[in-house]
């Protein structure tokens, strides 16, 4: 027989056991907890120091101007850059600091709108100006973002299937449709628009393909700085082209909207913004991140464009007609590492892009009809609203199995984009410089200038690009 004792200590002895044996599989997690406390610590010490402080505080300054600049880099434009590298090398790398003020100039008149009207730019166009033309722009915007939806899911899809050749197309376009769907309408817009600003970081994936190159820096900066355009019918449509996807129509709603979200986000209510005193600062913050954005779009463009030209020229292939076809022709000149970049940068802007083009769609259609409108709300709080933007996604991932070659969509998109650009672009530089609707804060006289340039040159390119397509 056992005493007291004896049993105590059997006891003693088993949670003893026990214990060890608990602190063995809790050692993992200890060793876990302890690396973590390391990096926060060491990440505390880093950020704490000036330049890094400096590089937090900037980052954080900018948003909606990010968002946007990157999203002009979609598929459907890489492949526009591609092409202009493929079949002319070096020659139209100028058109990367050309285009920068201006689509840096109108994008931040958008975003001034935004912010000192606290309404959209169809909302605002709505309110000024006649409807029936703000109808028919809509009309066709959603026609053009719509195309150019199911034009970038089947390049993700491409994108996808190069380096996994055994997925099937067809679930991922309908996976990568409902999967930026179910974003957009389920993620709260603080979230939402956090992840839209990382995944900025996916056109990184350019720069770094084209610095992994043997690039002739000498020729890059020569034909970098020097313009050169022989006025052929080929090369006017090619800057046309470049024009068209670098200035787009869905960039100036998205652009003013997201201000206004912003400012929302913020805890300021929408309807009464109009009537809140909007600061300089606030402003000069605003004209930070939009340039920011838009130098990075250029940037991106400039290496896409020396990318293709130092290999696909170089190597006798000129014609790409798209994003996947660009980094398909790159693997062999370029390596595994360079392909596996771009294609990995195909399927992060369409996971950009695709959320903007449907967005910037539903915001134009709600502000025109004054509906309920805002990513900011609820589903059941702007049914309408989220509506439209589930009709765009939807039909774009149709568009890929009824048998609508991608290209003509793209074409098609282009055609509706070429007639609306430069009418709202009139718009818009008629507000941004209407005290009436802008107060103190009207666009600058230089600002002004290089906007009635903007619409003079997107005037040209839309009926340049009209009598080519017709």
């Amino acid at each position: 027989m056992c005493d007291e004792n004896d049993i105590l200590i059997v006891y003693m002895s088993k949670k003893e056991s026990n214990s060890s044996f608990e602190k063995v599989f809790e050692a993992p997690s200890r060793i876990l907890e302890k690396g973590i406390d390391l990096v926060e610590k060491g990440e505390k010490a880093i950020v704490s120091k000036k330049p890094f402080k400096i590089a937090e505080e900037y980052w954080n300054t900018l948003g909606p101007g990010l968002v946007t600049g990157a999203s002009d880099d979609d598929p459907s434009g890489i492949a526009t850059y591609s092409q202009t590298g493929a079949q002319y090398g070096f020659k139209f790398l100028w058109l990367s600091w050309f285009t920068f003020p201006l689509m840096a100039t109108i994008q931040e008149m958008c975003a001034r709108i935004g912010v000192v009207t606290g309404h959209g730019l169809a909302a605002n166009i709505r309110r000024m100006f006649p409807r029936k033309a703000l109808y028919l722009i809509t009309g066709l915007l959603f026609v053009a973002n719509t195309f150019n939806i199911g034009a970038n899911l089947g390049a993700m899809a491409q994108g996808i299937k190069l380096v996994f050749p055994s997925l099937s197309v067809v679930l991922l376009v309908i996976g990568l449709g409902l999967s930026c769907l179910l974003l957009q309408i389920f993620t709260t817009y603080a979230r939402y628009a956090k992840y839209l600003k990382y995944l900025a970081f996916a056109l990184l994936a350019y720069i770094a393909s084209a610095l992994m190159m043997d690039l002739n820096w000498g020729e890059v900066c020569n034909n970098f700085y020097r313009p050169s355009i022989s006025f052929t019918k080929d090369q006017i449509l090619l800057v046309c082209a470049v024009l068209g996807t670098t200035i787009s129509p869905y960039l100036f709603f998205w652009q003013t909207s997201q201000e206004v979200e912003e400012q929302n986000l913020l805890g300021k209510d929408d309807s009464h913004r109009w009537k809140q005193v909007v600061t300089k600062q606030q402003l000069r913050g605003v004209r930070s991140d939009v340039w920011t954005g838009m130098f990075f779009s250029n940037l991106v463009m400039f290496f896409i464009i020396a990318a293709c030209g130092a290999t696909l020229y170089a190597n006798g292939i000129t014609t790409i007609t798209t994003a996947a076809d660009a980094a398909a022709a790159l693997r062999p000149f370029a390596g595994n590492a360079t392909f596996f970049l771009f294609a990995l940068g195909i399927v992060g802007t369409g996971m950009l892009a695709i959320p903007v083009l449907a967005g910037s769609t539903s915001y134009a259609i709600s502000e025109s009809l004054g509906w309920k409108q805002g990513l900011y709300r609820k589903l059941k709080e702007a049914r309408a609203f989220y509506g439209v933007i589930i009709i765009s996604v939807v039909i774009g991932i149709g568009l890929n199995f009824v048998g609508i070659d991608p290209i003509k969509a793209l074409i098609y998109s282009a055609l509706a984009n070429g007639i609306i650009a430069p009418i709202i672009l009139v718009y818009i530089v008629r507000l941004s410089t209407n005290k009436l609707v802008m107060g103190e804060h009207t666009s600058s006289k230089k600002a002004k200038f290089l906007g009635w340039i903007t619409v003079a040159l997107m005037g040209i390119a839309a009926i340049a690009a009209i009598i080519a397509l017709i």
